[in-house]
């Protein structure tokens, strides 16, 4: 495409970005399904939780069911990473939402008769989960011009936090209504609309990839297909870098957001109010950061999304002195802001500079590292503060958190999060 003559500054969008993508049919279209299997995947959990609380679900159960899921989706991620570039993007999509969307009744079919079958379906809807994630990604890079991806990924992410803000009132309402079975269906109906309502993009720079696989293509194995991905990209060296650091915060910020918040609300604020007031805080500051990431194009981007991502450290922080319950909260907001300020350029980063056949393979890559070892993560933290005490353990993961980020950003190539030098913004 034209180069312009004049790069926007850091404080305006260019031109074509001042009328709202949401306005654009396709991208309505897609930004509707990627709203909808969000709202499933965040629902699941959810209704499940309120089975156990009606005493149709032991929590034991439940453990198991949410293991089940997270297993489906680590197993889906890479093959669907392959199949989306192998095949149609689109394709993907609608099969892996019909697969959840086709789990959920079942899932329900199973409560008080089999936890297998219910454990079983569960897998099903978190491989129909996990295959989504690649395949959306690179959906969003040929439905949306390059000048206004920044913009459609904001998009994308604000429907998320949107989903999680008022999603529990909404789910607790209907819970006046209906029961935990009716629930369950509605969820699947959720992943009917993410499979059917996105519409088919074109591959920039391969449309003739979307019709049919080339022979050569038939004959490579998965593995051998994955690992194109990962050669493309360790021709990447900021992604590579970003992508250690997103994995080592996710792998201790948010596990201490996981095991420990609710452990200090717990015995140091004797109330579950700093818990509910610091995710809610968390949630609403991600919100500000997506507007402000639509339309803001800070001069060195990769810098400024890193150091978005160090500011999760002050989460973690917050939780190891005696401050005030508004500290904490507020702690937890600067998080949200920050996560935001990174995931939309960084999304926004591969999807331009990332070879479009492999693009699906390379964020197939980078959910399987940054979201599958956060269960590894989960799991360390609790034994850890046992042994350690939540102190040293939380200082911790507050000091990773901010180096992590920042030794990332010593790579060149990451202050624009591109390869071509002083490149920040491609038109």
């Amino acid at each position: 495409m034209t180069t312009p003559s004049a790069p926007p500054t850091s404080a305006e969008a260019p031109p074509s970005e001042q009328r709202s993508i949401l306005l654009d049919l396709a991208f309505l279209r897609l930004w509707t399904g990627a709203t909808a299997s969000g709202l499933a995947t965040w629902a699941l959990p959810f209704v499940l939780g309120l089975a156990v609380f009606e005493r149709t679900l032991t929590a034991t159960d439940l453990g198991l069911l949410l293991a089940a899921r997270t297993v489906g989706f680590l197993a889906a991620v890479p093959v669907a990473g392959v199949l989306a570039d192998r095949h149609s993007r689109r394709g993907v999509v609608l099969w892996a939402g019909l697969a959840a969307g086709a789990a959920a009744p079942v899932i329900a079919a199973g409560l008080d008769r089999s936890v297998l079958l219910m454990a079983a379906a569960a897998a099903v809807a978190g491989a129909g989960q996990g295959a989504c994630r690649p395949a959306y990604q690179a959906l969003t890079a040929e439905v949306v011009d390059a000048d206004r991806r920044q913009q459609a990924n904001a998009a994308m992410t604000l429907a998320v936090r949107v989903t999680t803000l008022v999603g529990p009132s909404l789910a607790a309402l209907l819970a006046v209504f209906l029961d935990t079975w009716a629930l369950l269906v509605g969820i699947g109906l959720l992943w009917l609309v993410a499979a059917c309502v996105p519409g088919r993009g074109a591959r920039p720079g391969a449309a003739e990839d979307t019709s049919e696989p080339s022979a050569a293509t038939d004959r490579a194995s998965f593995l051998a297909e994955f690992t194109e991905g990962i050669r493309e990209a360790r021709r990447h060296p900021w992604f590579l870098a970003g992508l250690g650091a997103l994995t080592a915060v996710i792998a201790t910020g948010y596990s201490a957001t996981g095991v420990a918040l609710p452990m200090v609300s717990r015995d140091e604020y004797g109330t579950e109010v700093v818990l509910a007031g610091a995710m809610t805080a968390y949630t609403a500051g991600a919100l500000g950061g997506a507007l402000l990431i639509a339309r803001w194009r800070p001069r060195s981007p990769g810098r400024a999304a890193l150091a978005g991502l160090a500011a999760y450290g002050f989460a973690p922080l917050s939780l190891i002195f005696p401050v005030h319950p508004v500290v904490v909260m507020a702690a937890y907001a600067v998080a949200g802001i920050g996560i935001e300020l990174f995931n939309v350029p960084w999304f926004t980063a591969a999807q331009r500079e990332v070879a479009p056949d492999k693009l699906a393979r390379v964020s197939s890559l980078d959910f399987l590292l940054s979201y599958g070892l956060a269960p590894v993560g989960l799991a360390v933290i609790a034994p850890a503060i046992d042994a350690f005490g939540p102190e040293a353990v939380l200082a911790g993961c507050a000091l990773i958190c901010f180096a992590a980020p920042a030794t990332a950003a010593l790579v060149p190539s990451a202050r624009t999060f591109s390869a071509a030098p002083g490149r920040s913004d491609v038109h």
